[in-house]
């Protein structure tokens, strides 16, 4: 089914970017951000379109276009827009052995138009959310060796000498702590905007149905009154870290009532959480992750927070 072939996909890229860190000698400065956004890249641009993207030339040409900085590019979105639009028509009326996003769309008995807009929106947002999550789970991880041992022990006791699979991959518990820890301390969308689906009151405040509303959720996510200790390491830049925080079940409730977890969370981040979770599997097996001493990361805030410069980190293996 499509769910297994997409976990295969993932596993696959996640194996490639493997070997290539194994490749490097323990001394060599990793470009983290540059190698989670290629990693990225091709998560998406093949699991929304398919082996037009398997080609690595291709996965450049795109990230090149459609990178963070291009994204409200329009000629970037509209040589986007023509390569979705080509592959829309290919994939209408045909089977194909490999099911992919589009596909979905094709079924769902909606027009060309919207599935070119969603196909659209899914691949950018994926994109650029998926990069940002991994790069900064694995900051953090390099800044806690406790932590990273505690997600490798998780990780060997789920799979044990088996490989990741998919029937194994919902109980790594500790995995979706260190990712929802990751989207809190990082801010990771600290901007979101929803129409008002009835009318609200905040104090003596009537706020009229279908008002946009603008939530500040980079404050809410550190807020003491929600979080407590938000403030627990004093470690500059990482000092909010601390993914045991989502052991209480009352914290993840808190986290899907802001939208970043259960029934209200954006289908983007879902992607996002599956793909780094998948990752984190396989690059923690068998990799210890270190920051590279002296770095200070500045953080950058956008509709997806990043940071300022490139993140560099080295990796040695375990076994």
């Amino acid at each position: 089914n499509s769910k297994s072939l997409w976990f295969s996909l993932l596993l696959q890229l996640s194996e490639e970017l493997l070997d290539k860190w194994l490749s490097y000698p323990e001394s060599q400065h990793v470009p983290l951000c540059q190698h989670m956004l290629g990693f990225a890249m091709k998560s998406v641009t093949q699991m929304v379109m398919g082996s037009t993207f398997e080609d690595d030339q291709e996965v450049i040409h795109f990230q090149k276009n459609h990178g963070t900085r291009m994204l409200f590019s329009i000629s970037a979105l509209m040589q986007m827009e023509n390569t979705l639009k080509k592959i829309i028509k290919e994939r209408k009326g045909r089977d194909f052995s490999q099911h992919i996003f589009i596909d979905s769309l094709v079924q769902g008995n909606l027009n060309d138009q919207q599935i070119l807009e969603d196909s659209m929106i899914f691949s950018l947002a994926s994109c650029i959310i998926t990069a940002k999550l991994c790069t900064w789970a694995i900051c953090f991880l390099t800044t806690s060796e406790d932590i990273q041992n505690k997600l490798y022990e998780e990780i060997d006791r789920v799979f044990g000498k088996g490989p990741v699979n998919p029937e194994k991959i919902e109980q790594l518990r500790y995995c979706r702590q260190v990712l929802c820890e990751s989207v809190r301390t990082a801010k990771l969308t600290p901007v979101s905007a929803q129409l008002q689906d009835i009318e609200g009151k905040i104090d003596k405040i009537i706020i009229p149905r279908e008002t946009l509303v603008l939530y500040a959720l980079g404050v809410v996510l550190q807020d003491p009154n929600s979080w407590p200790s938000p403030l627990k390491y004093e470690i500059p830049v990482m000092s909010l870290f601390d993914p045991d925080r989502f052991h209480d079940e009352s914290v993840m409730k808190t986290f899907s009532l802001l939208g970043f977890s259960g029934t209200q969370e954006c289908p983007e981040l879902r992607f996002a959480y599956m793909v780094a979770t998948v990752l984190l599997s396989v690059l923690v097996r068998r990799l210890h992750l270190y920051s590279v001493e002296g770095q200070v990361i500045e953080t950058k805030y956008e509709l997806v927070t990043s940071s300022k410069e490139e993140a560099w980190i080295t990796v040695s293996k375990r076994y």
